[in-house]
């Protein structure tokens, strides 16, 4: 007799990372770019390299056509700041909802007007991230929502980010700590720096736990760092933490800490905007002039977190603007392109 009172239907088993990228490799050639751009990265967050990052585009990646148009222009700047930025796109392709209801994103649903499909999504995501680095030359960012999944882009990944909502998560930690390439840890939603810095110390650890099944062991990882997102007090409003008084706060519990390659990567929009993406600019502009101001500051920020797409601000599933965001307003081409080379004036 069947005692299972779980109610969840198993509908199919779906491929193994190492099926998946067997269906959809990617050349040797592909690799060596790939490894060669985690060491430029890398060297940021060391203090080897003083370039400043941007980790540069839409909310989510809801279609393949208009990320592709984006990411042919963003490679077309980058050529230009070379010198002073190096961007590595955001091809976000799982999105959390507060509500856990609502479009969450590629990975569940290829095509934003039709049903999930998970097995599409998995396949979808991956010639995404393929099609960027073999097209552009940029090895993108993703959020790990699901830390069982990084596998399946583990090879495509420069950057990964842990969201405001996960960064108290257990397994998110300790997936973390071997990826082995950097992740941003976001300030939780209340806005606690102390959960933050506990998470980049734990995934800056060595762990064994059990991943997809196994044991595994990882050796820590190094290039951990905070995000700066802003909080949300309880009565519901925004609150920002890119002021100069928090950045130095910021600083003295890393430096307590004690903690391997002090880095933060300031997100401009999200609770520091209050969602006002236009403020993105005035944002950045703010942290630039904080980072001239202070050598503890200039030496800990190593860039930010914009969110830019095509068009202006956002649109409604199915309303068809090519290149609009469908989650969260963006800065649209022309603002992203002047703000990109306002800060390699400045950095």
């Amino acid at each position: 007799m069947d005692h299972e009172f779980m109610q969840m239907e198993f509908l199919r088993k779906l491929p193994i990372p190492k099926e998946i990228k067997a269906r959809y490799p990617i050349s040797d050639e592909t690799a060596r770019h790939k490894a060669a751009r985690d060491e430029e990265i890398k060297k940021i967050f060391t203090g080897e390299s003083d370039k400043f990052i941007l980790i540069i585009g839409p909310c989510s990646a809801d279609s393949e056509a208009p990320v592709m148009e984006y990411l042919y222009r963003l490679a077309r700047v980058q050529e230009k700041v070379k010198d002073r930025i190096l961007m590595i796109p955001r091809i976000y392709t799982n999105k959390p909802r507060t509500t856990g209801k609502g479009y969450k994103g590629m990975l569940h649903q290829p095509d934003p007007e039709k049903q999930p499909d998970l097995l599409e999504g998995l396949i979808a995501i991956r010639k995404l991230h393929t099609r960027a680095i073999v097209e552009t030359g940029f090895s993108c960012a993703d959020e790990m929502l699901y830390p069982e999944n990084h596998r399946y882009l583990s090879d495509l990944l420069s950057y990964v980010a842990v969201g405001a909502r996960s960064v108290e998560d257990q397994i998110h930690r300790l997936t973390a700590s071997g990826i082995g390439i950097p992740c941003g840890m976001k300030n939780p939603t209340s806005g606690d720096f102390t959960v933050m810095l506990n998470s980049i110390e734990a995934a800056q650890s060595r762990q064994m736990f059990v991943y997809r099944g196994w044991e595994v062991k990882t050796p820590g990882n190094p290039l951990t760092h905070a995000i700066l997102r802003g909080s949300v007090n309880k009565r519901g409003q925004t609150n920002p933490n890119y002021h100069f008084e928090d950045l130095i706060r910021l600083h003295g519990m890393y430096e307590e800490k004690g903690l391997q390659n002090m880095a933060c990567i300031v997100d401009t929009n999200h609770s520091n905007s209050g969602k006002q993406y236009l403020e993105q600019i005035r944002i950045a502009n703010e942290v630039l002039h904080s980072r001239r101001h202070s050598s503890e500051v200039r030496s800990m920020v190593k860039g930010f977190m914009i969110e830019s797409y095509l068009e202006d601000g956002a649109q409604k599933i199915g309303e068809g603007v090519f290149g609009k965001s469908i989650t969260d307003p963006c800065l649209g081409w022309e603002k992203t392109e002047d703000l990109i080379y306002q800060i390699a004036e400045q950095v």
